[in-house]
């Protein structure tokens, strides 16, 4: 049963299993997502819910979105985001999903917006080797010939060069939970997720488990 929560990326830590092995994992807070609508087949082309997560003022929404809040009888939130599922006739607008829809061992998948690097070379960007460091080279970080002058005369299209790196959506497949906390609203996660600490991410249940 398909399955999905939004929430915060807090950071990462670490804690020890019965065996006292060490595991790294992540913290992320999923408070309650408000459903906020519900969108049908019939009415819309497909099944899916659309929930809300966090808090907002109510000066900082639109009015659009202002009423789509009033229309569901929801205070205002921060995101808006639609989640496909099979079967939507177990939820209703105002239901709240919690972090109890997952379990301890569950694997998941996790999406979020990686870190923005601003504008870098090819080396960081893309892993390039660097020029000669000594007998007079001047080439050390560039990143080489973009094509021969008379053929073909132009620059390829998807030609790896500097420019802007990450701030992009990422996501992580088949990541473990290691432990869920209803009474936090927090989801421990093997391992690390896309994203700043404070940054919003998706869970979902793999596709690939």
């Amino acid at each position: 049963m398909k399955k999905a929560i939004m929430g915060k990326k807090i950071g990462m830590t670490q804690i020890f299993d019965e065996q006292g092995r060490m595991i790294p994992v992540t913290v992320v807070e999923a408070l309650p997502n408000v459903v906020v609508q519900i969108k049908t087949e019939e009415k819309e082309g497909y099944n899916a819910i659309q929930v809300g997560f966090g808090e907002i003022r109510e000066s900082l929404v639109n009015k659009p979105r202002k009423g789509t809040f009033a229309k569901a009888g929801v205070t205002p939130k921060r995101f808006l985001k639609e989640f496909r599922l099979e079967d939507i006739s177990s939820y209703n607008v105002k239901d709240e999903i919690k972090v109890d829809v997952f379990a301890e061992g569950e694997k998941i998948d996790v999406s979020g917006i990686s870190k923005g690097k601003g504008f870098q070379g090819v080396i960081k960007r893309w892993n390039f080797s660097r020029g000669p460091e000594t007998h007079g080279s001047k080439f050390h970080r560039a990143p080489g010939s973009q094509g021969a002058s008379s053929d073909p005369s132009r620059t390829f299209k998807n030609r790896k060069m500097p420019g802007h790196m990450g701030n992009v959506k990422r996501t992580v497949l088949n990541l473990e939970i290691v432990k869920v906390m209803p009474e936090r609203n927090v989801i421990l996660i093997k391992g690390g997720i896309p994203g700043p600490n404070k940054g919003t991410v998706v869970i979902r249940n793999s596709v690939k488990a």
